[in-house]
């Protein structure tokens, strides 16, 4: 099926995913709400549907590598191209100082928030270099920055740092493509993983991600924005 601007958007059944997913089909854009569990997924389309975007669910596990290669098939099975991957899906379950954090804890964190990004955009790849201007963009924290990071939620943290470096090399061995691929932090989100004392708006922590889907500069690539600014890494 051939459709003019395709997005999908990993984690998008609830929070920042799916405030991303709202915003891009505001923008025209046919959304793929990536999710790990059907009724979740499928709930967040029917919302998304009855607010005037084109949307439809896509099961992925961005934490089970079969589960991905399913998704692409099914995905390149009905859609000739992809125009947009945003990489929301990640998980926070660490609270404890470095001195602490299990090796579970830790491996399960790694796999899902750096290999789950870094697979899903290998996945796709097929799709995106069809697209005539395909943006990549992963879902980051200021928790990852190196500049002025202290011990905090160690696993989740150590993983948006890495998270980081897949975008740089993914950026670096696109950019001849045409695909830009950067990193985003949304803010302290008032969401299930924000908590209810955060500060922002998941439109605020969208905003970003969409404006670099849609409108930022074609050459934007390899970065780390919050705000539609640069920030350290």
């Amino acid at each position: 099926m051939a459709k003019d601007r395709i997005a999908l958007v990993t984690g998008a059944n609830k929070g920042i995913g799916y405030e991303i997913a709202r915003q891009l089909g505001e923008k025209g854009y046919h959304v793929l709400v990536g999710a790990r569990k059907a009724d979740a997924g499928k709930q967040a389309v029917g919302s998304l549907l009855a607010g005037g975007a084109s949307a439809e669910f896509v099961a992925i596990d961005v934490s089970d590598r079969a589960s991905i290669q399913k998704a692409a098939k099914t995905v390149a099975a009905t859609f000739d191209h992809l125009d947009v991957l945003v990489n929301n899906a990640a998980i926070m379950e660490d609270a404890k100082s470095i001195t602490e954090v299990s090796d579970d804890t830790f491996l399960c964190t790694l796999t899902t928030n750096v290999l789950g990004p870094l697979r899903v955009t290998q996945a796709f790849l097929p799709l995106l270099v069809k697209s005539s201007e395909a943006s990549v963009v992963n879902m980051s924290s200021g928790l990852g920055q190196l500049s002025d990071m202290g011990n905090t939620y160690p696993a989740y943290s150590i993983s948006k740092t890495a998270l980081n470096a897949v975008t740089r090399q993914f950026a670096a061995a696109l950019r001849d493509k045409g695909i830009s691929v950067n990193s985003v932090c949304p803010g302290w989100v008032k969401t299930d993983m924000g908590g209810a004392n955060a500060p922002r708006t998941v439109q605020q922590g969208a905003d970003t991600v969409t404006w670099l889907a849609t409108e930022a500069p074609r050459d934007l690539t390899g970065q780390f924005l919050r705000d539609r600014k640069a920030i350290p890494w």
